[in-house]
């Protein structure tokens, strides 16, 4: 069964992003699960900023799951990414997700990489940054499988990276460069400004697809832009996808309008 979730940023330095909730988790929690979301994705500022024994009761208490956690705040926050020039910001970068993935798996939740991939920087042979990415990559992702869960890999437009922005892209560098224990995030809003055919390229990446974020074309919650998300629907079924269908997308025009339009049209999509 495909399942829904919300966004939760907790991060002050992000309030511009694409997060369904903010601030309070509480009372996020309280919302989502008054309206029959299955999970909620967390972005904190670092691993510590929550207790996990704390959380663990909190998200019991509303009957939701954590369905992953953002690690953004890394390159945000501290400027780190894995394909910096500088050898001792990786290193700090792989430190600052190590401890992401660490504090998902308390929740069985898998930590996602999407900022903090970086870019090819000027000076930088694209070759370079590329074998960085893929040894990051490698060492997360061993470190993710050795606690029990995956790591997740978000290809991001152009406009934001120019490492890898296509889904079959991103299949094609986790597959050539052997990297294990890593899946892919289908962006729905990312995949509307690169992908020819969105659905084609999700049924294209199989199993390597372990997770969905749910914008429209204008990263407003789904239902306020102009995509077309039956056909996108209708692979992740047909494909088994059991996974989760999260909105990362924004909070128009406040949060919990755009919570109940986003369960509206998950339930449309993917309840019919």
């Amino acid at each position: 069964m495909i399942k829904s979730c919300a966004t939760i940023a907790l991060v002050p330095e992000i309030t511009a992003g694409p997060w369904i909730y903010w601030n309070d988790l509480e009372q996020s929690l309280a919302h989502a699960s008054s309206l029959g979301f299955d999970a909620v994705e967390l972005f904190t500022a670092s691993a510590d900023a929550l207790d996990v024994n704390e959380t663990k009761l909190m998200v019991e208490k509303y009957n939701l799951k954590i369905a992953a956690v953002g690690t953004g705040a890394g390159k945000v926050i501290h400027g780190l990414t894995l394909t910096d020039p500088d050898a001792a910001i990786r290193k700090k970068a792989i430190e600052f997700i190590e401890s992401m993935i660490t504090f998902g798996a308390a929740f069985g939740a898998p930590a996602i990489i999407g900022s903090m991939q970086g870019n090819v920087v000027a000076g930088v042979e694209r070759e370079q940054a590329m074998q960085w990415l893929a040894d990051g990559l490698n060492q997360l992702g061993k470190h993710a499988a050795s606690l029990g869960v995956k790591l997740i890999y978000e290809p991001l437009n152009r406009y934001e990276t120019n490492l890898i922005n296509t889904l079959g892209d991103g299949v094609q560098f986790l597959k050539s460069r052997q990297i294990q224990h890593v899946g892919l995030l289908a962006d729905l809003f990312h995949m509307n400004i690169e992908e020819a055919d969105m659905a084609a390229s999700i049924k294209a990446s199989g199993d390597l697809v372990i997770h969905v974020h749910f914008a429209d074309s204008n990263r407003r919650p789904v239902g306020n832009g102009h995509s077309d998300f039956r056909e996108v629907a209708k692979v992740l079924k047909e494909t088994n996808y059991t996974g989760y269908v999260s909105a990362e997308a924004f909070a128009w025009p406040n949060p919990e309008a755009a919570a109940t339009q986003t369960i509206q049209s998950f339930n449309q999509y993917f309840n019919q």
